[in-house]
């Protein structure tokens, strides 16, 4: 066995290697003859066909060679039949591709089959039969019919020979089509009444070893004198059909003549050709030589033929003429798209111009009908490169996404440039696999969250929550409270997050009047590798309740001594007697203050300011209203339930302090001094001897207890409140307290006629306060109401 070896190998720019090897082999070799060593030719190794799982790709549907990889080599895999394959064309050869994938190569591989003499000349007639007339001149010419040789080169046919020779000779001559025509010339005239029918045998004979030859009979039948044989018009004829033509159609009119008369001038036409792909396609009218399609003519399996005719007259005169027909295309075949190798999966961090699927592309028509063009859908990653004709590769155009779109299907369409155009398509579906590239997003930039004070620990407050674009492991989201402090305390002491859920607990009980409020972040990592993570804040928000009762600050309540407003019984309506001063620790609502008179000696005498806690007389103070008054007085704030504190207001209804003096003191030592004004004399001495010293004590006392109390509400973070009564602002953001307090004492050196001079202040009141809260508090007359200055600045004295 001759077997021929070429190999070229050489790189393309889109990244894969493209290679050619090329075999010669004889046809007929026996299943599993050895073709070619494709591993060595290529010069790859056997663990590299493996582990690229090399295949054979073919467009023909039948394969005649495999590929063994264990051993590297091309075996003949069904028997190889030239002539079935090729017909009458050389070279004969097989084209197939190697595809290997990780990374992808293919190679092309021509086989080219050689032949052999299996195939002996044939006639298409076992007898061919001629009517001579015994006048034909010296000269005459029969053609004979050809013999047909499937085999080519030195294996086709060679030669003819006839016998006998005595009456015929044989001539054979060169045709414009590379064929030898075979007539049959007359050398000796003929004797009907010696020779009325001559048996001959034609022998034709082909070049191969071993030689190999076939024989048709011819019988010639003399008949009496006929010296004129048809003649065509032209030895040459040529026609035009359109592929697919149907059945019927008249391809062209062959045209003979004849000089005699009568019986010998009538012409019959036949075709002489053997084969049968022209005896099955065309059929020549017998009368009137119009040659007509009775089959398909397929410009793929045949672009032209040649149809030889013979007309015959009744005397045994012949002649000859050659039809050729030229087949033209129509686009009557679609583009044919195999796919030569694909991935259905790819990562979406791929780089640029990865190969993602190889096809081959085959059109079976000619010209434009068969260039073929193929595209894909606009606004994808991807493009279509052709690497070499006929073959198209998929790769990445730019970078994909698999949170935007997790699936392509990419419909690959080919379409040729014949009219109209006939086109077909692929759909490839490609998955894009996932890598973590998006980190967790909150649902919010930031979160506020509220909570009541005095909650119970381990609460659930709120929840946050995240999402991830990513996929499975990368999209889970775990939850983490990041390390901070809060006045000096770790957050973790004050809330926690779970890890799956994002819901925040509180891990301890609120106190709003300590915390109003508290920031921290919490941090949600995806579970990719490295993982991703995103940082939020949240704002957790301390509600109030009403957890603490008001507190009154003036007046003070003392421990034993008489404390007591003074109204002078000059007083008119409305007369401010005194204002009872209450806060509040807690915030909103729950620190809005009302007052209400409880008690009262003389109900009829006194009212209270619903929302400023202001006593004033409601009418006219008369004689025979009592000296002491008392008044009990709630404040309640508005918070649900309401909490409320109480506080005894002492009144003395006088118009000088003595008066006050006689009365509180008679009431509290009448029984032991009744009968005695000599030491009731001695006693008011005292007495006024004592308040003066005490009044000294008080005012020291009072600024004192004032300062103290200065620094205390400054310091203090006592909660703010939006509601204030007129004229009074806000203590320290918790309960209400007058603008302005205004104390000054005046003595004279009489005691008795102790007087006390007040400075214009918001009130007629003068606050004399223990530091204890348990000295002695005393309201006197002013010379000026609190309406006379309205605006008066805050002064403390």
């Amino acid at each position: 066995m001759e077997r021929q070896v070429t190999l070229l190998i050489f790189l393309l720019s889109f990244g894969f290697v493209l290679g050619q090897v090329s075999y010669t082999i004889p046809e007929e070799m026996s299943k599993g003859s050895l073709v070619g060593n494709i591993a060595h030719d290529l010069g790859l190794q056997l663990s590299r066909l493996k582990s690229g799982k090399a295949r054979i790709f073919t467009r023909d549907s039948e394969e005649f060679v495999e590929l063994n990889r264990e051993r590297g080599v091309l075996l003949v895999k069904e028997r190889i039949d030239r002539e079935a394959l090729c017909k009458q064309t050389t070279p004969c050869a097989l084209h197939f591709q190697i595809i290997l994938e990780n990374p992808m190569e293919f190679y092309t591989v021509t086989i080219q089959v050689t032949d052999i003499n299996d195939n002996p000349p044939i006639f298409g007639k076992r007898e061919m039969k001629f009517k001579i007339s015994e006048s034909a001149v010296i000269g005459a010419t029969f053609v004979l019919e050809r013999a047909v040789d499937l085999d080519v080169g030195v294996n086709n046919l060679k030669s003819y020979n006839l016998k006998p020779t005595d009456n015929f000779a044989l001539k054979l001559h060169n045709s414009a089509d590379g064929n030898k025509n075979v007539e049959m010339v007359l050398q000796k005239p003929l004797d009907r009444e010696k020779q009325e029918q001559i048996n001959l045998v034609l022998t034709a004979v082909d070049g191969g070893e071993p030689q190999m030859s076939g024989t048709m009979q011819i019988v010639i039948t003399v008949l009496d004198a006929n010296d004129n044989a048809p003649v065509f018009t032209q030895k040459t004829y040529k026609a035009t059909v359109t592929e697919n033509s149907p059945k019927g159609t008249v391809v062209a009119t062959v045209t003979a003549s004849d000089a005699d008369e009568g019986s010998n001038s009538k012409i019959t036409y036949s075709i002489t050709n053997a084969l049968e792909d022209i005896i099955n396609i065309f059929k020549v009218n017998e009368d009137n030589g119009k040659v007509t399609l009775i089959g398909n003519t397929d410009f793929e399996n045949s672009r032209s033929y040649q149809i030889h005719l013979l007309a015959s007259d009744e005397g045994g005169l012949t002649d000859s003429c050659k039809l050729i027909v030229d087949v033209q295309d129509t686009n009557d075949n679609s583009p044919e798209i195999k796919i030569m190798s694909k991935s259905t999966v790819i990562s979406e961090d791929v780089k640029l111009n990865t190969v993602v699927t190889i096809i081959s592309v085959d059109d079976e028509d000619s010209g434009n009908n068969g260039k073929v063009n193929c595209f894909i859908s606009e606004n994808m990653p991807f493009i279509l490169t052709s690497s070499s004709n006929n073959f198209y590769s998929l790769v990445t155009d730019s970078e994909l996404d698999r949170e935007r779109i997790s699936e392509y299907n990419i419909t690959v369409s080919c379409s040729d440039e014949g009219v109209p155009s006939l086109s077909s398509s692929v759909t490839l579906t490609l998955q894009i696999s996932d890598v973590n590239d998006n980190a967790p997003v909150f649902e919010r930039s930031s979160y506020e969250a509220y909570i009541v004070e005095n909650n119970t620990p381990g609460l659930s407050i709120f929840t946050v929550k995240a999402t991830d674009a990513d996929w499975n492991q990368n999209a889970r989201v775990s939850y983490i409270l990041e390390d901070s402090s809060v006045n000096g305390v770790p957050v973790s002491s004050y809330v926690s997050v779970s890890a799956d859920s994002g819901v925040i607990h509180a891990v301890r009980s609120f106190d709003y009047e300590q915390i109003k409020d508290f920031r921290f972040h919490v941090k949600a990592q995806d579970g990719g590798s490295p993982p991703l993570s995103s940082n939020v804040t949240v704002k957790i928000l301390i509600q109030d309740q009403n957890d603490n009762p008001p507190q009154v600050l003036y007046p003070v309540q003392t421990g034993g001594s008489v404390v007591a407003e003074m109204v002078p019984r000059s007083a008119e309506v409305g007369y401010l007697v005194t204002k009872v001063v209450a806060v509040d620790v807690d915030s909103g609502q729950n620190a809005w203050l009302s007052y209400k008179l409880q008690k009262a000696t003389d109900r009829a005498l006194f009212e209270v300011g619903l929302q400023n806690g202001e006593i004033r007389t409601i009418r006219q103070v008369t004689d025979k209203d009592a000296v002491k008054q008392r008044l009990t007085v709630i404040v309640e704030d508005n918070g649900q339930p309401s909490r409320s504190a109480t506080v005894i207001v002492n009144v003395a209804v006088a118009d000088s302090f003595p008066e006050v003096l006689s009365e509180f003191t008679d009431s509290t030592h009448d029984k032991e001094y009744n009968d005695n004004l000599t030491f009731y004399l001695v006693l008011a001495l005292a007495v006024v001897s004592f308040l003066f010293i005490t009044c000294l004590v008080v005012i020291i006392s009072v600024k004192i207890y004032r300062w103290r109390q200065s620094r205390i509400l400054y310091h203090s973070s006592l909660p703010v409140i939006p509601y204030y009564p007129p004229r009074y602002s806000d203590t320290l953001g918790t309960g209400t307290l007058q603008h302005v307090y205004n104390y000054e004492v005046c003595r004279t050196t009489d005691s008795r006629k102790s007087d006390c001079k007040f400075g214009r202040a918001a009130s007629q009141n003068v606050l004399v306060m223990d530091p204890s809260s348990t000295g002695t508090m005393q309201r006197m007359q002013g010379e000026k109401s609190i309406l006379d200055e309205p605006d008066s600045p805050l002064e403390v004295s």
